[in-house]
């Protein structure tokens, strides 16, 4: 995936439409989380047997991926016009994931290092 390439086709995309105005750090950051929440709603209610099985589902795979999409293209608009590399970013965090939940304390253990006893 080259992140650069779909940012700059956002930005024309975006650009031919004057959607500029209104793509504001606030707005998409809002944009952002409402997706988020539609990706949400297909999962709510389900056991996690259920969440899983949607893949064997061709409609639900459809409305996942859409949302999916839907979450990626705001999160790359809201950090192209906030100036951040997406892909530094991600890989910064996962080395200060590594630290933060070193493997001998985090394996097979779901609660956030800061509550552990």
């Amino acid at each position: 995936m080259n992140v650069e390439d779909i940012q700059s086709r956002l930005a024309v995309f975006a650009r031919e439409r004057t959607w500029d105005q209104f793509h504001t750090p606030k707005n998409l950051s809002m944009a952002l989380a409402a997706e988020a929440a539609e990706l949400l709603e297909i999962f709510q209610w389900l056991s996690d047997d259920q969440s899983k099985a949607i893949v064997g589902n061709e409609e639900e795979m459809v409305l996942g991926r859409e949302e999916i999409a839907d979450v990626f293209i705001y999160l790359a608009r809201l950090a192209d016009k906030l100036g951040v590399d997406i892909e530094s970013a991600v890989l910064d965090k996962i080395e200060q994931n590594a630290k933060k939940y070193p493997v001998e304390l985090a394996r097979d253990n779901a609660t956030k290092y800061n509550k552990r006893c």
